[in-house]
């Protein structure tokens, strides 16, 4: 028997060994690094080999080493870090395509001199008559030389010749004199509903137009932009958040939002031309009873997974009812039965479906009421096989926790503190300390990720937002969160976990044979800087499905 099983052994050693022998080479390895896998082991190795789209390897230098041929390419990390891709679970890129390249960013700005020097740069280099757009990513709050608003006059001084709106995530709009004229708004302009126009002692507008109805409106004049552009800017975003470090994000629509945004990505996608996986759920916004019958009928034909592994529909979300769209800068909501009964029908319509569905719920009359809801839709048509999922929650509390878990639906918690944080302590006081309750989360064995809910009401690079749940602070220094959680725990929440979120986590979130080739090598350890560091950090190098998207100028 002793010798039977030994041949038997060797058999097998001979035959794994020409099939090894027999497997295609891989097209690039690269070594001498650190790769963290972010496997279920959190594994770091020194090389990772790539063949076309996927990895088949990951281990020692020497073990991977053995799968080079002759055309193989070569890359020596020299020591650098290499992780998986981040994905963000909830953010709005597809909608930001209007204006994208146009657009001055703000994000991670700390220095509102800083700030008007990008404004003025930007009109010398605009034609007369452009607008000069910053659409939200900031505030007030994460200047460090001043917190205060912005006036006509100064924005006259720097953009004498260009229409200038600064979009203050949805809650106030800046104006130069040409922005507001191209606006409409003079002397006699009346308020728009939900909104205000600030006005001097003469009567004459200020510049400031406060209140969503403001932001609405301004945004609504802004001018729709042509296919053929829009596709132009898709390829520059793109290209932008892979150097961000973002190689898949999942699309929640936004208000305002057409189905005329996701043509560019559809012409892309045909073109194989996209550099950033994209999977999204239909955003609807039904205002009425009325909006809500027509919002049945589009979720009656909707049909996901029909797309590719790049740009997909993945289920419906995250807005219900609008009129229960909550927000974190008011005390408290408490939905009315009639609204309920409206988001319950749409709820109910994608249960009958059986898709994925994402609510956004932020406050505690918010998170009870559709937590109440889905109990009883639960009941006769059960939800656990849908992945639901709870967007935001940042009153969330112990006590969800079971009824989350009876459920089987998710979390997905994210980073609007980054600028937010100081306005959330202005409303709840020291309770803002717990919103969002990460540490909460993640000690709960509740499926969850972190993602940003870029554009307007926070930056999109995913470094901040890994450093703000590391270190509780927002851009500008201030501690804003005490509930944070481990470097290691807020990665595999920024990409192996996110790809739950997806429907993508055989193939995404992290380096391991198999999965897609999805990786970035940053210009310092993740896990080994200080702290307030993991901010700073930048890619290298991104590669989606096997192929560099972006590569720094510099190394």
């Amino acid at each position: 028997m002793p010798t039977m099983r030994s041949a038997l052994l060797g058999l097998c050693v001979l035959l794994a060994s020409a099939v090894h022998a027999a497997a295609p080479p891989a097209d690039l390895i690269l070594h001498n690094g650190r790769i963290v896998t972010v496997d279920e082991r959190f594994s770091i190795a020194q090389a990772i080999a790539i063949r076309g789209e996927r990895v088949v390897s990951v281990g020692r230098n020497a073990d991977v080493e053995k799968l080079a041929g002759p055309s193989t390419r070569r890359v020596d990390l020299r020591g650098r870090t290499v992780i998986p891709g981040l994905i963000d679970n909830h953010a709005h890129f597809m909608r930001a395509v209007e204006y994208w390249p146009e657009e001055v960013r703000w994000d991670g700005v700390t220095s509102r001199k800083q700030a008007l020097e990008m404004i003025a740069a930007r009109a010398k280099r605009a034609k007369p008559g452009e607008w000069i757009l910053v659409l939200g990513g900031w505030s007030l709050d994460q200047f460090t030389d001043s917190q205060a608003g912005f006036t006509r006059e100064e924005l006259d001084a720097i953009a004498p010749d260009n229409p200038v709106l600064l979009q203050l995530i949805y809650f106030r709009v800046y104006a130069n004199t040409r922005g507001l004229a191209a606006l409409g708004v003079d002397a006699g302009t009346k308020d728009p509903a939900g909104g205000r126009i600030e006005r001097d002692a003469a009567g004459q507008a200020t510049g400031v137009m406060n209140g969503g109805g403001a932001v609405r409106v301004a945004l609504g004049k802004l001018g729709e932009v042509a296919h053929t552009r829009m596709v132009g800017n898709a390829r520059v975003m793109m290209r932008d958040l892979n150097a961000l470090g973002i190689t898949t994000y999942q699309d929640m629509g936004g208000r305002g939002f057409t189905p005329r945004y996701f043509e560019p990505m559809r012409e892309l996608d045909a073109k194989r031309e996209m550099t950033v996986r994209i999977f999204y759920n239909l955003w609807q916004e039904p205002e009425t009873p009325a909006q809500v019958d027509a919002a049945l009928a589009n979720i009656k034909a909707l049909k996901p997974f029909q797309g590719n592994d790049w740009f997909d529909n993945t289920g419906y979300g995250e807005t219900l009812y609008f009129p229960l769209h909550d927000s974190t800068l008011v005390k408290e909501t408490k939905p009315s039965v009639e609204a309920m009964a409206q988001w319950r029908r749409v709820a109910q319509a994608v249960a009958d479906k059986r898709m994925h569905l994402n609510v956004h719920a932020q406050l505690r009359g918010s998170i009870e009421s559709f937590l109440a809801a889905i109990e009883d839709i639960d009941k006769t048509t059960p939800v656990r096989a849908f992945r639901w999922t709870f967007s935001h929650v940042d009153q969330l509390e112990a006590q969800d926790l079971d009824r989350l878990r009876r459920l089987g639906m998710a979390i997905q918690l994210h980073s609007r503190p980054t600028i937010q944080g100081v306005l959330f302590h202005n409303v709840y006081g020291d309770k803002a300390y717990e919103m969002p309750p990460l540490k909460l989360v993640q000690d709960s064995a509740i499926p969850w990720g972190l993602g940003s809910d870029a554009t307007a009401v926070t930056p999109s690079n995913p470094f901040y937002t890994l450093w703000w749940a590391v270190t509780g602070k927002m851009l500008g220094g201030r501690q804003v969160l005490k509930q944070t959680i481990t470097r290691e725990e807020a990665l595999i929440a920024h990409t192996r976990s996110n790809a739950y979120f997806v429907f993508r986590e055989g193939d995404l979130g992290s380096l391991q044979p198999g999965k897609y080739a999805d990786l970035l090598v940053l210009d310092r350890d993740y896990l080994a800087v200080p702290a307030d560091e993991i901010k700073d950090i930048k890619p290298l190098m991104t590669m989606v499905g096997g192929k560099v998207v972006y590569e720094a100028t510099s190394k």
